[in-house]
């Protein structure tokens, strides 16, 4: 019967300590060669806490990766270099998303939004700027949803 661990690791930066050495050094394992695959695999996520499932067949040693995403708030503050969000998002802004940048993360969030296109991605990574304080091409991101339905940046998802 397969192992599964799931564990919160620093993107690109996995180490055979805890919390994954103990976890999988009693599999018989090569942990090393695991943490090295870890860590390819949320090398774009360096700098955040990455949650990463691991399942593991303790008999023929085989393994599988499957790494989720960072909270859509956590790659905002990425994007934008910040280390927090607005305190008092109606009133006070903390920072603007370009386009770009808003779409970036609707494509690293692909697997984990709703949206099935990454125009609808970028509407739900709006909304998470709504209460961080952060607008989008200078807008407040209602705004900038409300202009997204009416197609004026559908250039930019062609």
């Amino acid at each position: 019967m397969a192992e599964k661990i799931e564990v919160l690791v620093d993107g690109g930066k996995a180490t055979p300590g805890p919390p994954l050495g103990p976890a999988l050094g009693p599999l018989g394992v090569n942990v090393v060669e695991i943490v090295g695959a870890i860590n390819e695999k949320t090398k774009a996520f360096v700098g955040m806490k990455v949650p990463v499932k691991l399942t593991i067949d303790p008999k023929t040693k085989a393994y599988e990766i499957s790494v989720g995403t960072p909270p859509t708030s956590a790659l905002v503050l990425k994007e934008l270099k910040l280390a927090s969000g607005s305190g008092n998002a109606p009133n006070v802004k903390v920072g603007s998303m370009t386009i770009d940048q808003i779409k970036r993360v609707g494509e690293m969030k692909q697997d984990s939004l709703l949206g099935t296109t990454l125009k609808e991605r970028v509407m739900e990574v709006a909304g998470t700027c709504v209460s961080m304080g952060v607008e989008v091409e200078g807008l407040d991101p209602k705004q900038f949803q409300d202009q997204m339905r009416r197609g004026k940046f559908d250039k930019h998802f062609e």
